[in-house]
């Protein structure tokens, strides 16, 4: 038992077979079997959530589950590199200390309470309407102005040139918002 014990040992399988321990000679059946973390996931491509450079990312998942990130290979811009920040996008959406809730503070409270997604957007969603049915100028001075300068929006530089245009086009055209401004400009 123990001679077949020694015999499957690595540094033994070397020396009995003359070779340099840089093969299989040199894994264990455990290290045969491993396999990477992400064996079995399905992968998508994506894009960094940071600065706006726009490096690739593959975004591994099994079961609904966040497996890992990791730089794209055959992505053009960062040939499968990433930056700290970058690097550690998994941590972003997997940290226990991430918030999951919307945390509310009415105003003049003390205190912070937990309100449900759903609410949160549709109070946002009131008091934009309100402050440009509030503050929106139809005509200055008997000229057609259709614009409000009581709101103002700063886009993210990680959205492209069509997401963009259609988030101008929602914002200028639509709420009459003049005050539009992108991260990547600053």
């Amino acid at each position: 038992m123990i001679r077949e014990l020694l015999s499957r040992w690595p540094l033994i399988q070397q020396l009995r077979t003359g070779v340099d321990g840089t093969g299989a000679e040199s894994m264990t059946d455990r290290t045969r079997n491993l396999q990477p973390k992400t064996a079995g996931a399905k992968v998508a491509r994506s894009i960094c959530p940071y600065c706006g450079v726009g490096c690739g990312q593959l975004v591994y998942h099994k079961e609904g589950k966040l497996i890992s990130i990791e730089g794209d290979p055959q992505s053009p811009i960062s040939r499968g590199h990433l930056c700290p920040k970058g690097a550690d996008t998994y941590e972003l959406h997997t940290h226990r200390g991430r918030l999951e809730k919307v945390k509310y503070r009415a105003p003049h409270s003390r205190e912070w309470r937990e309100i449900p997604l759903e609410q949160a957007m549709d109070m946002v969603a009131e008091r934009v309407w309100d402050t440009r049915e509030r503050t929106f100028e139809e005509t200055r001075d008997g000229q057609s102005l259709m614009q409000t300068k009581a709101l103002a929006h700063l886009g993210g530089a990680t959205l492209d040139c069509e997401e963009n245009y259609l988030i101008k086009k929602l914002f200028t055209a639509g709420l009459g918002m003049v005050c539009l401004s992108n991260q990547a400009r600053i």
